[in-house]
């Protein structure tokens, strides 16, 4: 079944099984799945990738470092959604590049989502070639301030409080985040970056564009 195809039966699924609890628990399911079902390089392999990408000045004297740059993106919110990726070595090589799509899903889960799939992918990469460059400086570019300030300052708070706002509810999205605080304590020098998005940073609209042919392709 094509991509475009799971996610429409998906959708057209949705309003039948609503009357049936059981049903509906196993369509959630199955809908959680939808990422790994469809995720695939395809989306980006009509970009430019060979017009260079200049590294951000935070990379520019280093020897050895990587950058993560993640985008989300969602048609409705909640609503089909998608998130984009690509990470360059020092030397300014893209070592990958990656998107996918959810449905349903937020803007929100999607921006954390990226930048989970661009962790994991690094590592993954690490292992592959049997090299450990944890101690390397990671630095991750995100235009959502919800992933910049919750994973350098709210998270700790959460953590602290057993992983509770101060109000004593439990924060939304709270598997996503528990998934990216266990990957930042794999690495020994990372830091998360704000950029403004559709300012013109090139691998903030790169990862942008990349979110959108996800979500065409996928017939959103």
């Amino acid at each position: 079944m094509k991509k475009s195809d799971v996610l429409k039966t998906l959708k057209k699924l949705r309003p039948v099984f609503d009357q049936f609890p059981e049903g509906l628990e196993a369509l959630d399911k199955l809908e959680s799945l939808t990422p790994d079902l469809i995720e695939s390089d395809k989306p980006t392999k009509n970009l430019d990738w060979n017009s260079g990408f200049a590294l951000p000045d935070e990379m520019r004297e280093q020897t050895s470092a990587y950058a993560i740059f993640a985008d989300g993106a969602c048609r409705g919110n909640p609503g089909p959604g998608a998130w984009g990726v690509m990470i360059q070595d020092a030397k300014g090589e893209v070592i990958l590049k990656a998107s996918g799509v959810d449905v349903p899903t937020t803007n929100n889960k999607m921006e954390l989502e990226g930048v989970i799939r661009g962790l994991n992918g690094l590592i993954e990469k690490w292992i592959e070639e049997g090299t450990s460059d944890s101690l390397s400086p990671v630095f991750v570019y995100s235009d959502s301030k919800y992933v910049t300030e919750g994973i350098s300052s709210w998270v700790s708070g959460w953590k602290n409080r057993g992983w509770k706002k101060a109000d004593g509810k439990e924060p939304e999205n709270i598997l996503l985040w528990k998934e990216l605080d266990r990957l930042v304590s794999r690495f020994e020098n990372i830091k998360f970056l704000w950029v403004k998005g559709h300012a013109g940073h090139p691998q903030n609209e790169m990862c942008d564009r990349m979110c959108n042919l996800a979500l065409d392709e996928a017939g959103f």
